[in-house]
């Protein structure tokens, strides 16, 4: 080879994907190679040999424009673009046009394809288009779909291997037992008219009737559990779990709306779940003391290395962690109750944030407050919910759950109001959208419900939406919002980094990466009236409507798989190192695999964030 071969080899060799092929492949690659000088603002050729063409950008830069002139994407440096490597379907009125003197590396699309059949790392990452590559490295990463840890993602409806079996309540105590021993079940749903009124367990038979000496002729609605806890086909299993353990029970009739689906058991989880996580929520539920609870909460770091280990993703566990979260705040809401006695008044328990969109990391501080009855009276009631507060807080930092550093939590009177109150509230952010205003809503317009009168949430969330939905001065200043934090992309797709610790660049994946597309999430759910909190929830249902497009919704939730990921495997390595964790990430410590993947995760974030501002921007 000679000296200008050899320098084409080493700058294409350094570059993704062409740096995972073998030295001889390389070299044969290259005697392929055009090279091709563009001047400024000359449009490139999509062509090359008369084929469709990949070029990389040796040197120079390059847009791609609309035929309006609107700017689409800028590369530089080291960038693919063309055939087989758009970051999108690239339309016939866009146009790839150098935005300076530009040389370019230029292959056939003959070659490209010869390349791809022969070398399964370039066809891997060259097959899709950009978005579609960056949903490859999300399933090449999520290695976890046959684990027994996908306990998230199973519908209780997917357990029912068998149509439910049940008696009408006048139907006698040995009836069941009888038919309990025949069908080999260790529960008897009572059912009438298609609804479900009770349920019967085999220790309710031991106990309620064996042991109390009650006549096996009596009617089942003498000793049956009246107005069981039930679930809905809908809920994953993991959910299910944990409000088993909340209730202690071992049986949980579910519901398809008004009919009765079936019953699961414990038993029925067992084959398919490792959950140390069920145990500890498990554990939770049993404790009396704050201080016993503190000591249950110590093994959260545990379980979460024991998650990465297993190679769960940062979604599930998110989900063990939020629903270990819901426990400790349910317990603690109970003690308060046993050593407070009774509320003068509901209310409902409620948490904000990232608690609230099911996305709580090891690292996330307390996001909470509450909802008072209307016929709440300070002078009256106002130190037993202060006491409240300040049990369930001081509780849960205790557990290790930081205080919020803005003090939104349910000590501060602020955040301790009735249901009219908050509604009042609401009206005038939205009404009123100054930079206060957006700060406090978008914590709060993220809310879920926690314990206690669920219908007082309930309400205040179906008039919160009520009043966002269409609103359009309202989600114009909520776009100009979350458009605040742009992705760490500079002039030629480099990161543009911010400073750690020790004072070298880093990248923030929470507040430029994930925190973007959550922003982006929640206005189009306010938008279309969206009863959605989690994140890839909203995308999903917005997805599904005309508030955004299929493809939009697909690829926001494969960026936020990505950026999330990448982000929990960082904290993971933390915790293993014993330091405290953060979501400052320097790139040198990322592989090319995902230095290279998060450029995409940014890039669609970018594109959707130009097209909410195309769409609600003033």
């Amino acid at each position: 080879m000679d000296i200008e071969e050899l320098e084409i080899r080493d700058f294409v060799g350094a570059n993704r994907p062409f740096d995972q092929l073998p030295v001889e492949a390389l070299v044969s690659m290259v005697e392929a190679i055009t090279i091709r000088y563009v001047r400024r603002e000359s449009e490139v050729s999509g062509t090359e040999q008369g084929e469709p063409a990949l070029s990389m950008v040796r040197s120079g830069a390059v847009e791609l424009r609309t035929d309006t002139g609107e700017l689409l994407t800028r590369l530089g440096e080291g960038d693919l673009f063309g055939y087989r490597a758009s970051a999108h379907e690239v339309a016939e009125d866009h146009h790839y046009v150098a935005l300076e003197d530009t040389l370019l590396y230029r292959l056939p699309s003959s070659v490209v394809d010869r390349l791809c059949n022969e070398h399964s790392q370039i066809a891997w990452f060259l097959a899709p288009a950009g978005a579609g590559r960056l949903r490859e490295a999300v399933r090449h990463h999520d290695d976890t779909s046959n684990s027994p840890l996908n306990l998230t993602d199973t519908r209780l409806g997917d357990l029912l291997e068998r149509e439910p079996v049940h008696l009408p309540p006048g139907a006698t105590i040995r009836q069941a037992a009888e038919l309990m021993s025949e069908e080999k079940i260790t529960s008897m749903l009572i059912v009438e008219d298609g609804t479900l009124f009770g349920v019967l367990t085999d220790r309710d038979l031991r106990l309620r009737v064996i042991a109390a000496g009650v006549d096996p002729e009596s009617a089942l609605s003498e000793v049956m559990t009246l107005a069981p806890v039930t679930a809905s086909v809908d809920t994953n299993a993991y959910d299910a779990l944990l409000t088993m353990a909340r209730h202690r029970i071992h049986h949980l009739p579910v519901v398809d709306g008004d009919r009765v689906a079936g019953v699961v058991t414990a038993s029925d989880f067992i084959e398919r779940h490792t959950t140390s996580s069920v145990y500890l929520a498990a554990d939770i539920h049993r404790q009396d003391s704050v201080d016993s609870l503190a000591d249950i909460a110590q093994r959260l770091p545990q379980l979460v290395s024991n998650l990465a280990a297993a190679g769960a993703s940062a979604e599930r566990t998110q989900c063990v962690v939020t629903g270990i979260a819901d426990a400790l705040s349910i317990r603690l809401l109970e003690l308060a109750e046993l050593e407070l006695g009774a509320p003068p008044v509901d209310y409902a328990w409620i948490v904000a944030g990232s608690h609230a969109r099911g996305e709580f990391t090891i690292a996330s501080d307390q996001d909470n407050a509450l909802i008072l009855d209307d016929g709440y009276d300070d002078t009256r009631d106002g130190d037993y919910f202060a006491e409240m507060a300040r049990f369930v807080c001081n509780g849960l930092a205790r557990c290790g759950q930081p205080v919020c550093p803005g003090d939104v939590m349910a000590t501060n009177p602020e955040w301790r109001t009735t249901l009219s109150g908050w509604q009042s509230r609401f009206s005038h952010w939205i009404d009123n959208p100054d930079p206060t205003a957006l700060m406090h809503g978008c914590t709060f317009f993220d809310l879920r419900h926690i314990y206690g009168d669920a219908s007082l949430s309930a309400t205040l969330r179906r008039s919160m939406l009520e009043r966002t939905r269409g609103n359009s001065i309202f989600l114009s200043h909520l776009t100009g919002n979350a458009l605040k934090r742009q992705p760490p992309l500079g002039f030629f797709r480099n990161f543009v980094l911010s400073h750690g610790r020790d004072e070298t660049g880093v990248l923030d994946l929470k507040h430029v990466g994930v925190v973007p597309i959550v922003e982006l999430a929640r206005v189009y759910a306010l938008a279309g009236g969206i009863d959605e909190v989690n994140t890839r929830a909203r995308l999903n249902a917005a997805g599904a409507t005309d508030e955004l497009s299929s493809s939009g919704a697909r690829d926001l939730g494969d960026a936020l798989t990505f950026l999330s990921d990448t982000r929990f495997r960082h904290q993971a390595r933390q915790l293993e190192a014993g330091t405290d964790v953060d979501s400052l990430v320097a790139p040198e410590t990322l592989s090319r695999f995902e230095r290279g993947h998060l450029k995409d995760a940014f890039a669609i974030v970018r594109t959707m964030q130009r097209s909410l501002a195309q769409r609600f921007g003033r």
